[in-house]
């Protein structure tokens, strides 16, 4: 008789900020903490800003061993928690450098929970016509709620707005739907 190991599902965050201990940070690691708490899954966490250095490469094999590692966690990844900060009216520029080294078919099928934080409201639709379309070439299945959320959201570095608090528990839910769905069905990538 053989015994089959479990796999036990992965989530991994991405904080697409380039600064250290920043509020997309912050957000970001919150709503995977959440998504974890209600499935049991392992956590994972890239954060740009501590990749700044290794970025500096043009192709995939000039990658360092700390930017590879980040990248194969990506690849891996049962779900993805993914925020960026919006800096005229994109992502930055850091986090789509690397996601330009990720392998375009490593994602197929795995769901994507976005975020996006910016300055003011202006930014709000950055979660429909910048990360859903870069994630949909990737052929990613992005959950249907993206949380916006701009500067005047975050009052002592806490969301205090209960329509917000609404928004993100329909996110934290849909991911756990989703990573559930993933266990069910047999769709675990192997860690």
């Amino acid at each position: 008789m053989t015994s089959q190991k479990s796999i036990m599902p992965h989530i991994v965050a991405i904080s697409g900020s380039p600064t250290l201990r920043s509020r997309t940070r912050s957000l970001v690691t919150e709503i995977q903490r959440r998504i974890v708490q209600e499935t049991g899954a392992g956590a994972g966490l890239v954060d740009i800003a501590e990749l700044v250095p290794s970025l500096m490469v043009r192709t995939r094999e000039q990658a360092s061993p700390s930017l590879e590692d980040a990248l194969a966690s990506v690849e891996r990844a049962d779900l993805l928690v993914v925020a960026s900060p919006v800096y005229k009216g994109s992502y930055t520029g850091l986090f789509k450098h690397f996601m330009d080294l990720v392998d375009y078919k490593s994602l197929a099928g795995v769901p994507v929970a976005l975020l996006a934080t910016g300055g003011s409201d202006r930014h709000a639709l950055v979660i429909d016509h910048q990360l859903r379309p870069l994630f949909g070439f990737f052929n990613a299945q992005t959950l249907p709620t993206g949380v916006f959320l701009s500067d005047a959201s975050f009052v002592d570095g806490r969301i205090e707005d209960p329509a917000l608090q609404r928004r993100l528990s329909v996110l934290v839910r849909e991911s756990a739907d989703a990573v559930r769905l993933r266990v069910a069905s047999g769709g675990l990538k192997a860690a």
